[in-house]
């Protein structure tokens, strides 16, 4: 924001930095697409009613048609129900119809280690992050296929030994089952396995999870035969000693993108990391091992290919050898870096508030659309972004696609608020093939006259409601070190001024100022949902009067122009009575100096006094830069005086409750849930 905006200090009236908030609809049923209704469940939509993610389909060895089985699609063709008890739950997961089945709060098995016997052609997902399978699982036999368990918590069948051989309660177990897919879910403290793939199961897919405080984590074999195909992607497994997993005679067992993590100092100790036995041909592909104790190793009769892995204070065997397979010869995947992953996968693995639509719909969405495609090499209809833009007809009725392909595109960008509906996507492999980039500052002198001011400055502006971006960067690289004569250093990279702005897989990426989140005025509504992102600044580089959300992301810190180390992450400037910056589920780190950055202050823009500004950090992960007093003042108005507060956040930056740094506490944080933020709107991609 413009240093000309920070006003003269003046008396305010004190309140509760932690008011509370008026609450929506839980975040849980929206999540869900389910209405609030009473304790019992009753079929709530038919298959044609059913929400997005009802829809969702696997990846990987799940999604190869086999054994009669065309991928895996769970209970997409029957109804959708929500469950809340272990009766309503059992009744429907061992239906001989399909069911996508809600589990809409904590179900505590009885007797403790029962394993529901699921039947086939089932979607069991947790209703945002409230669904929790408490003292037992799920089995599903032989013959069981079409399964999809989704965005669960299971937990908590240990009875007190840990190398347990009496009690084989497992979170999930599979004896002879087929297309399988599990996904998104928080397994842990389990008196067995966390996950037992056996007994000839295959085409399984076991993605985004998180595995944790456990002896066996994941088993798969226990068979002569060499049948299972198996593929295990961007899973979170830290703090469990063994079957890591443990892989016997997998016909294909592709392991790629996967976090093990071994944290010293605890009384969990790893012995092995992956480990491919008997027959096993496996493919390890671009994971991460920190800590762990034999990271990979093979016996004498397996196969380990080895390619793009990152080991980190690993001790012990690493091993790799033989010949193994082509995993793109049965289906296509994408690789993120490894290195990038411990920070993708503490934001994005484990249940989700939000499940959004797979790459199957989003592309279904993208062909009932209109696509405008842009080339920088003139082979699309456009050659610019904005030629593009400007080619969507003003008051559009629907949805207009602008694909953009890979290349680095130094434009300005505007989407006029006459020009709803507009999704910016890169088409590249990743986020970063696909740049629009620019210099201009608040400093900047207009060609016409004067100077750009912040907003201004946007390399892309949003004023249209309904926008999304998907899979690019967009960047501000103006020069503060070769520019200290411009009075305004303020750089935005993208500015948002709408409505119901969906900003999915992105950069935004500057120095001070970075992504300004407002509204189209002071008394409207403007909210904004960011996931599976990342924003890099240093100074107020999250900002505005928007009502927006941070979920699942990475919050980068920079160094200043000089090579110093000092910023504050948020600048809010919430209109009383509206909904701030929330921050969730995230991580928030960068190579910058300890204890050198504020988590936010409150901006009172143009020295308003009614301006009551909020940020809530929660459920975080903030790394030692963050100061231990992480709320400041500005320009004469005090942080205490706003909405200022944290909730469960983790990392050496957490810190406990005091009188400078305010703690929500459990009845205030369930009012602070991204669903209180966004209300009536489901962000979806399209």
């Amino acid at each position: 924001m413009d240093e000309t905006t920070r006003g003269k200090p003046r008396h305010r009236r004190r309140r509760g930095t932690t008011a509370a908030l008026a609450a929506g609809v839980p975040l849980a049923l929206i999540a869900a697409g389910v209405a609030v209704f009473g304790a019992h469940a009753q079929p709530q939509a038919t298959a044609a009613e059913a929400p997005a993610w009802a829809t969702a389909t696997a990846d990987g060895f799940a999604s190869v048609d086999a054994l009669g089985q065309n991928g895996t699609y769970g209970g997409r063709d029957g109804q959708t129900v929500t469950v809340r008890t272990l009766a309503e739950l059992e009744k429907y997961a061992t239906a001989p119809e399909p069911y996508v089945i809600v589990v809409a709060g904590t179900i505590t098995m009885h007797p403790v280690g029962k394993e529901i016997k699921v039947a086939s052609d089932k979607t069991i997902i947790g209703s945002g992050t409230s669904g929790h399978i408490v003292g037992g699982g799920f089995f599903l036999g032989t013959g069981v296929h079409n399964v999809i368990i989704r965005n669960l918590t299971i937990r908590d069948s240990y009875q007190g030994v840990w190398n347990d051989k009496d009690h084989d309660y497992d979170a999930i177990q599979m004896d002879g089952a087929h297309h399988v897919w599990i996904d998104h879910n928080d397994l842990r403290h389990m008196a067995d396995g966390l996950i037992d793939v056996r007994k000839d199961s295959t085409n399984i897919t076991v993605s985004w999870n998180k595995l944790s405080d456990n002896n066996k984590t994941f088993g798969i074999g226990w068979t002569e035969n060499t049948v299972t195909d198996i593929t295990i992607h961007h899973n979170w497994i830290r703090e469990t000693e063994q079957r890591n997993p443990s892989t016997d005679n997998a016909a294909h067992a592709h392991l790629y993108n996967n976090v093990l993590e071994d944290t010293p100092g605890t009384a969990i100790t790893s012995s092995y990391g992956n480990y491919s036995r008997g027959k096993t041909r496996m493919v390890l592909e671009n994971s991460y091992f920190q800590g762990v104790k034999n990271p990979v190793i093979k016996d004498a009769t397996a196969s380990i290919v080895q390619r793009g892995n990152v080991f980190s204070g690993t001790s012990g065997r690493n091993e790799s050898g033989g010949t193994a397979f082509d995993p793109k010869a049965y289906y296509g995947y994408a690789l993120d870096k490894a290195a990038d992953l411990p920070a993708l996968l503490r934001s994005g693995a484990g249940p989700r508030t939000s499940l959004g639509t797979t790459a199957t719909t989003t592309a279904a969405a993208a062909a009932a659309a209109t696509t405008l495609t842009v080339a920088k090499d003139g082979s699309g209809q456009y050659s610019t972004v904005q030629a593009a833009v400007n080619a969507v007809p003003a008051n559009n009725p629907g949805r207009v696609v602008i694909a953009v392909r890979p290349g680095t595109y130094r434009e300005t960008v505007k989407v006029p608020s006459n020009k709803p509906h507009v999704t910016i996507q890169g088409t590249g492999a990743s986020r970063k093939d696909t740049v629009i980039v620019y210099n201009n500052a608040s400093g900047t002198p207009k060609p016409g006259g004067g100077t750009y001011g912040t907003g201004g400055s946007a390399t892309v502006a949003v004023e249209a409601d309904d926008f999304q971006a998907r899979n690019l960067t967009m960047a501000n690289d103006f020069d503060e070190g070769a520019n200290q004569h411009i009075s305004g250093h303020q750089a935005v990279a993208l500015r948002t001024a709408s409505d119901k702005v969906f900003l999915d897989s992105v950069i935004v990426e500057g120095d001070q100022d970075t992504l300004l989140l407002d509204t189209a005025a002071k008394d409207r509504l403007g909210r904004v949902y960011m996931a599976n992102s990342y924003v890099v600044g240093n100074v107020d580089f999250i900002f505005g009067r928007a009502t927006a959300v941070i979920d699942r992301s990475v919050i980068t810190l920079k160094k200043r122009w000089d090579g110093t180390s000092a910023g504050y992450v948020t600048a809010p400037s919430t209109a009383a009575g509206r909904k701030g910056i929330l921050i969730a589920n995230s991580t928030v780190n960068g190579a910058v100096s300890d204890r050198t950055f504020y988590l936010g202050r409150p901006w009172h823009a143009g020295g308003d006094a009614t301006l009551d500004p909020q940020t809530t950090v929660r459920n975080t992960t903030l790394s030692a830069a963050i100061r231990t007093t992480p709320w400041t003042d500005m320009s004469g108005f005090s942080w205490k005086d706003d909405r200022f507060a944290e909730y469960a956040n983790t990392g050496p930056g957490a810190g406990a409750a005091s009188a400078d740094r305010p703690q929500l506490t459990a009845a205030q944080a369930a009012d602070q849930e991204v669903g209180d933020w966004l209300g009536d709107w489901t962000p979806a991609a399209s």
